[in-house]
């Protein structure tokens, strides 16, 4: 009997990439695999909670690391800008704290991964880790965030929100891109060089992993391209939901026969509690249940409409599954639980890749998209009941959600990464 295999997973410190590489755990332990978890700091728990061993990654001294929640909490007004506003405030100071980040665990990750001696990495992140890429054992990239970062003359410049045809419009984002981000890239591609690595391609901070490519994006909302990806060395998924505990909603004051609508911007667009607190005057007044994901926030709601119920968190994937309308950010995991489950997006983006889903839901008929603060409450409460009572968008989300469950995309993902081993 061979020896059972340990597979490392490294995802980066964000709720999303952490919560997509569980699925893959659940399915590589199932198929006898040892998947243990890399986490970064403030991470710990939140894989031991599925069962899976943590192995914190250590600072490496003070400043080398970000507080996420304090970066955004700090660059929270760039929220109300546009995608292309947010290439100087935002996108370019995140670039250069993931580079920031990743220099400063580097010598620690090597120090980890020389004592875990895993056979294979798994790096759900957008920048590269030369420790990972000098371990001497196969390592697989996951592309979390929308599709648009994989690069491609058919595909919208990542993180532009742009959509249709290659316009000058592209062109333009995509230079102003390249001259928001080339300061990190620079200190990115040095410390490869130091490190005895390639640096990564113009513009980017992760090249494709020569061994295996995992992309979410489900074939509903896939571009189309004019190199199509390698399938030898790229595997679409089709979405990768983890299992979760089951999950029954609260009894409500009214409206208990009426539709569930799940609202969750995430574990750090949670933050905004004016924003949210506007939206449930516009909920109290329909005929729905609503369930809000409030995080850490809780304690700042006093007055709480009957048919609205607040918690910090829910098993996600068990709350879609029974709603009738998911109100998001855009984020890719909540993305592809709603189609998973053939339900509708309602998408407020506010940042990343949150505009290029956006986009991509009103363009491929799967959802709508709509400002994150730019609304009245006619307009908010008119598009809640356009997406409800759209019986065609509902057919067709049926449908893809027949097709994307048949083609259980972690276990595909598992299997894949499992076969790099022979």
């Amino acid at each position: 009997m061979s020896a059972q295999k340990t597979i490392a997973l490294f995802p980066e410190a964000s709720y999303g990439a952490a919560l997509n590489c569980v699925g893959i755990a659940q399915e590589l332990r199932r198929l006898g695999a040892r998947p243990v978890f890399i986490c970064h700091p403030g991470f710990s728990g939140i894989f031991a909670e599925y069962g899976f061993a943590e192995y914190q990654l250590a600072d490496n001294g003070p400043g080398q690391t970000t507080d996420w929640n304090e970066f955004i909490s700090r660059h929270q007004d760039a929220f109300r800008q546009t995608a292309s506003e947010q290439l100087s405030s935002y996108v370019g100071p995140t670039w250069e704290a993931i580079v920031e980040t990743a220099i400063g665990v580097e010598e620690p990750l090597r120090q980890l991964l020389a004592r875990l001696k895993p056979d294979a990495i798994v790096l759900d992140n957008v920048v590269m880790f030369p420790a990972i890429a000098t371990a001497g054992v196969p390592w697989v990239r996951v592309v979390s965030c929308a599709e648009t970062e994989i690069p491609d003359p058919l595909v919208p410049p990542y993180l532009s929100g742009l959509g249709g045809t290659p316009s000058a419009d592209w062109t333009e984002f995509s230079a102003r891109y390249e001259k928001a981000t080339a300061t990190a890239h620079k200190r990115l591609s040095a410390f490869m060089l130091d490190c005895g690595l390639k640096p990564p391609s113009p513009s980017s901070f992760l090249d494709p992993s020569p061994d295996l490519n995992l992309i979410l994006a489900p074939e509903i909302i896939r571009h189309r391209r004019a190199k199509p990806l390698d399938p030898q060395h790229f595997l679409f998924l089709d979405g990768c939901l983890r299992r979760e505990t089951p999950y029954q909603p609260p009894r409500f004051a009214s409206h208990n026969d009426q539709a569930l609508i799940l609202t969750s911007f995430g574990s750090l667009g949670a933050m905004d509690v004016e924003m949210l607190r506007r939206m449930m005057e516009v909920f109290a007044t329909l005929p729905y249940r609503f369930l809000i994901n409030v995080g850490h926030w809780r304690d700042d709601y006093v007055q709480v409409p009957d048919n609205v119920f607040l918690d910090s968190w829910f098993p996600q994937p068990s709350v879609v599954s029974q709603a009738s309308l998911f109100i998001h950010h855009g984020g890719n995991n909540s993305f592809c639980e709603a189609l998973y489950f053939g339900v509708p997006s309602l998408v407020m983006p506010y940042c990343w890749d949150g505009h290029d889903n956006a986009r991509r839901a009103a363009e491929t008929g799967v959802g709508q998209m709509l400002h994150r603060y730019d609304w009245l409450p006619d307009q908010l409460a008119g598009m809640i009941q356009a997406l409800l009572d759209n019986d065609e968008m509902k057919t067709r989300l049926s449908e893809n959600a027949i097709k994307m469950q048949g083609f259980a995309g972690a276990t595909r993902a598992a299997e894949a990464i499992l076969g790099l081993m022979g």
